[in-house]
């Protein structure tokens, strides 16, 4: 006998905590949220379903979006500070220009993890791990978030709050509250995830030198050979040709068009960016665990092309997987602005910025294996109003869940941008309960001011340059 649904009791959930400002998500976004939050003595707590901080930063990817389309930094305030800390400790490098990406900083995932766990503790976070989010405290008439429920090793409570500041990537918080959200393209198409992986035991100088020496055989997209021959440390995108010998002649199932290739900080190691697992929706856990089996299963191929094909792989060898599953594209919340393509392409300019982007419209296409990229040639703001969801008060949402479309979502989804409106977040809540407002009802010249302060960049609107 099949049952559709069982009745669970009724139950009196215990308030675990309670804090001026919940961060609900400790990624890129949540990691700055909770910083700037607590800056001022705040009461802040952050709950994380994983075992560590850092988010995406911690797969292996390198943090996109530092730098603008004329090579100037856009980013800097507490992200900066964040890449400071570091440096200091050999986890990170320069931000280095780059042809494709505008500018890439390596990061090393472990010491993300033990850095941004420093920083949060020292500034006095309640950081809570092992805990998911799977439902929300509102008050009588439903649109106002007072809290979570949580679910844990140790059972279900409550934490409330003053302020919730979603930062889940995927508007987890928002969505239980009654948010109207959207996912993916007019179809409801979302960008594929890819589960990265690192090879050990790469010659990278050789590599490096194939494409700056015969850019004829190793044709990389919108990178010039002479790059390669400049920089020790990049990024390798192409290599379309050797894919397509590989298929040829072993019949190799390799689920992209381009070989993307990322050098890690240590000697020989890289991160590779190519499988690819079309119609996983990131919000349903059965869609999930199919997309990390298949990924897992797409590596093999994978690398025997590497070690076969690329020059500087006849020697390496697999190290590990990352620690889940690199989520592009899911829920987007309704907010009280939804940033589109023309705002990106235009650079706009607008009064409530909040934070400056310049990466390019980059969408990991839903139905091939193929990508578009579009570039405004120089930077664009991010409105504050983007981060305010349409009917539920004292919930602020930051990184690539805030209000946009499928195409502009394409373009702010970078960490360092989510880096920026996660401080934004984080400097909004604050005013917020220092003046006994709602997030809705901040003065966001004086959240602008905050962020200057502590050396955020923002651009001047044309109506004031």
């Amino acid at each position: 006998m099949q049952h559709d649904a069982i009745h669970e009791p009724a139950r009196s959930t215990p308030v675990r905590a309670e804090y001026d400002v919940l961060v609900v998500g400790g990624g890129p976004a949540g990691l700055t949220s909770a910083l700037a939050a607590a800056e001022d003595g705040l009461r802040v707590g952050l709950v994380e379903n994983r075992s560590f901080v850092g988010g995406n930063m911690t797969i292996g990817l390198p943090v996109l979006g530092f730098l603008g389309q004329k090579g100037n930094q856009i980013i800097e305030g507490l992200p900066q500070k964040f890449i400071d800390r570091l440096k200091a400790r050999g986890g990170a490098s320069e931000h280095r220009p780059c042809p494709l990406h505008m500018g890439i900083t390596l990061v090393e995932p472990e010491a993300v993890k033990t850095v941004a766990l420093d920083m949060l503790l020292e500034a006095g976070v309640d950081v809570t791990f092992y805990t998911a989010c799977v439902g929300v405290v509102m008050n009588e008439a439903g649109d106002t978030i007072r809290g979570i429920i949580t679910e844990g090793k140790d059972g279900r409570s409550a934490i409330l709050a003053k302020i919730v500041i979603d930062c889940t990537g995927d508007a987890d918080v928002a969505y239980r509250a009654g948010v109207p959200c959207e996912k993916g393209d007019e179809h409801g198409g979302m960008q594929p995830p890819t589960l990265m992986f690192c090879i050990a035991g790469v010659d990278t100088d050789k590599l490096r030198n194939s494409i700056a020496v015969q850019p004829r055989t190793y044709l990389t997209d919108f990178i010039p050979a002479e790059y390669f021959g400049q920089n020790h440390q990049f990024i390798v995108v192409g290599l379309r040709e050797l894919i397509a010998k590989a298929r040829e002649e072993r019949g190799l199932e390799i689920p992209n068009e381009r070989t993307i290739i990322i050098t890690g900080l240590r000697s020989g190691e890289v991160w590779i960016n190519m499988t690819r697992v079309k119609g996983v929706d990131g919000t349903d856990s059965r869609s999930l665990s199919m997309g990390e089996i298949e990924a897992r299963h797409q590596i093999d191929d994978i690398f025997t092309y590497l070690k076969a094909y690329v020059p500087g792989f006849e020697n390496a060898y697999f190290t590990k997987t990352a620690p889940f599953l690199g989520i592009r594209e899911t829920r987007r919340i309704v907010g009280d602005y939804v940033m589109n393509q023309d705002d990106v392409l235009s650079c706009r300019y607008f009064n409530e910025a909040i934070a400056v982007a310049s990466y390019p419209i980059d969408i990991h296409r839903p139905g091939d294996d193929g990508c578009t990229l579009i570039w405004c040639g120089d930077c664009y703001d991010i409105p504050y109003r983007s981060l305010l969801p349409k009917k539920v008060e004292q919930l602020i949402v930051a990184g690539r869940a805030i209000s946009t479309t499928h195409e502009a979502m394409g373009a702010i989804r970078v960490m360092a941008t989510c880096m920026a409106m996660g401080e934004a977040a984080g400097r909004a809540a604050k005013l917020a309960i220092r003046e006994d407002v709602s997030p809705r009802q901040i003065n966001v010249k004086a959240l602008q001011e905050d962020l200057r302060a502590h050396g955020a960049y923002l651009r001047t609107p044309l109506s004031q340059a």
